[in-house]
């Protein structure tokens, strides 16, 4: 497994130019307010780092690498020990500071959850496409997972029976480039995800995200959220959801409305996954709700 991401921080757009005179160095990402990033399901953290480069000029980055597969941290109904999981990471990286948290999906769902068992440790939380499943949609959640019938519904179903070997990159590339849900990527993050979502494996590319570990998360997804007192956490919170996404269509929004107010944003044309169809985009829009959101 690869190490946990860090990204420094690159200087700001605006730096002088080598050679010119300015007023103050640039801090060093030391000093720089610590943003942690947590990944999608499916998606280990390097598969991000044009977005994390781009928020690394404003913020020190960091991001564990792949949620779920610690032997540690098994999954389980509702994701306790995947919450102990992104607690540890914070807690050995904040030094005593308050962070601000950046989930997509799976990773926003955490964070919440986060913001709820330690709400101290956080300045600010913006969920990527990470809605609140709340009312009768979970109560049919809470029944699906029951019964066992999550497991042959999508996404679950479809993770199980996800490729997972490949001759070579090239091959993950031109496989990946063929479907529907890869089609409107940034070609930067497919090339990304074609190599640092895949490890050599005698010789082939074989999935570094085990299928079996995605298709759990799935089937464990939290039914609780909306009774975690999140408004009383008192922890800023911010939302940007993309305007095609079937996700959002499933979930429901009507709760997530509640907990943000006016602190949502849309990514136009974008799907479930906008971060890496648009990722210029979505981080600028993130440091503009970072900004109204005091962090």
């Amino acid at each position: 497994m690869k190490p946990d991401i860090v990204v420094p921080g690159a200087a700001p757009p605006d730096a002088p130019a080598a050679g010119k005179a300015r007023s103050a160095p640039a801090p060093a990402a030391r000093e720089r307010d610590l943003l942690v990033f947590a990944h999608a399901n499916g998606f280990p953290a390097p598969s991000y780092r044009v977005l994390l480069e781009l928020l690394g000029r404003h913020y020190e980055v960091r991001a564990p690498d792949m949620l779920g597969h610690a032997p540690r941290f098994p999954v389980s109904d509702n994701w306790p020990r995947l919450l102990e999981e992104l607690a540890e990471f914070v807690q050995q990286h904040r030094g005593g500071r308050r962070v601000v948290l950046v989930g997509h999906s799976l990773g926003g769902l955490l964070g919440l959850m986060l913001a709820a068992a330690h709400p101290d440790w956080l300045r600010a939380l913006v969920l990527l496409d990470s809605p609140v499943v709340a009312g009768w949609r979970a109560g049919l959640l809470w029944a699906s997972k029951r019964s066992g019938l999550i497991w042959r519904a999508a996404p679950t179903s479809l993770a199980l029976r996800r490729r997972r070997v490949w001759p070579d990159i090239g091959a993950v590339r031109e496989h990946l480039g063929a479907k529907a849900p890869f089609a409107g990527w940034d070609p930067r993050m497919l090339e990304d995800y074609a190599r640092d979502g895949t490890v050599d494996q005698e010789g082939a590319r074989a999935l570094r995200f085990r299928p079996e570990v995605e298709a759990s998360i799935y089937a464990t997804l939290p039914h609780h959220l909306s009774r975690l007192g999140l408004r009383r956490a008192g922890v800023p919170i911010g939302f940007i959801g993309g305007t095609e996404s079937r996700e959002l269509a499933m979930a429901g929004m009507r709760a997530t409305r509640r907990l943000v107010g006016p602190h949502l944003r849309w990514m136009r044309g974008g799907s479930h996954l906008f971060p890496f169809e648009q990722p210029q985009a979505t981080a600028g829009v993130i440091l503009e709700l970072l900004r109204e959101l005091g962090a």
